[in-house]
């Protein structure tokens, strides 16, 4: 089990590194920080509009980083408020003409990523990662929340999970 934790532990944090500099490679050739691509990312996918909440819940970042990037991407001309709408929170924010532009050749980059990234995966083989990796979101999510038992939890009938005690040594 401390084996697989470590693994886990690890292959997240290169992940996240290797996704962190890639950003900021592609951000940095626009004048923008790496963590705004995931808002542009979001944003293309909602050319209705999205408010600032909306934004900062979808992308997981707290109401201060979403207000500094708003705030450097509308300078930009890259985004921009619906007319009409009242605080930053409730307006909805809209991609200009010049931010879809940037935005799609940033997608289009992105697609090459992902597909370098799962060279040699099948797509079933994709799709059981993605699966696993949102259910492995959500339970860390829910611990963040309430912490760590002082107990493991007790093993479902029929799960293959075995009590830590008796647990095999290999595992």
């Amino acid at each position: 089990m401390l084996e697989r934790f470590e693994r886990f532990t690890l292959a997240v944090n290169e992940v996240q590194r290797a996704w962190t500099r890639i950003a900021s490679e592609e951000m940095n050739a626009y004048g923008l920080k790496g963590s705004y691509l995931v808002y542009l990312i979001v944003m293309h996918r909602r050319p209705e509009g999205i408010t600032a909440a909306q934004l900062g819940s979808l992308c997981s970042r707290d109401k201060g980083d979403v207000s500094r990037a708003v705030t450097v991407m509308e300078s930009k001309g890259l985004i921009k408020k619906e007319s009409g709408s009242g605080n930053l929170y409730r307006a909805k924010l809209l991609l200009t003409d010049e931010g879809r532009l940037m935005t799609e050749s940033i997608v289009k980059k992105a697609e090459i990523a992902e597909n370098i990234a799962g060279e040699g995966l099948s797509e079933g083989e994709r799709e059981a990662m993605y699966s696993a990796l949102e259910k492995i979101t959500e339970n860390l999510k829910e611990l963040s929340k309430t912490g760590i038992p002082n107990e493991e939890p007790a093993a479902e009938p029929g799960s293959g999970a075995f009590p830590a005690e008796t647990a095999p040594a290999s595992a």
